[in-house]
């Protein structure tokens, strides 16, 4: 009984990391006039650079801008300082 207790146990506990919460911050740019900027976008899914650039590329493109680059990939604990930094983009895109 301790061990079917043990295995539900661990395999909750490797379900909730797989769905933990995952961010990345990001550089994007628009032409005709440029214009730059910094923001911080969720990420579903898998939580890689890889997986990042791709959702955060066709949303930013949705909308006409391009992304430059993916800065990092974090979890819920950067997300306060990175906040002010990327002002109107926190969590926009």
């Amino acid at each position: 009984m301790k061990q079917i207790a043990l295995t539900l146990f661990v395999t909750l506990a490797l379900a909730s990391a797989a769905h933990a919460q995952c961010y990345a911050d990001y550089k994007a740019k628009q032409d005709n006039p440029l214009r730059l900027h910094y923001g911080v976008a969720q990420v579903s899914g898998q939580c890689s650079q890889n997986s990042a650039t791709q959702q955060i590329r066709a949303r930013l493109a949705a909308q006409g801008w391009t992304l430059l680059q993916i800065q990092a990939v974090f979890g819920p604990e950067g997300l306060e300082q990175r906040k002010a930094s990327a002002g109107q983009y926190y969590l926009r895109f």
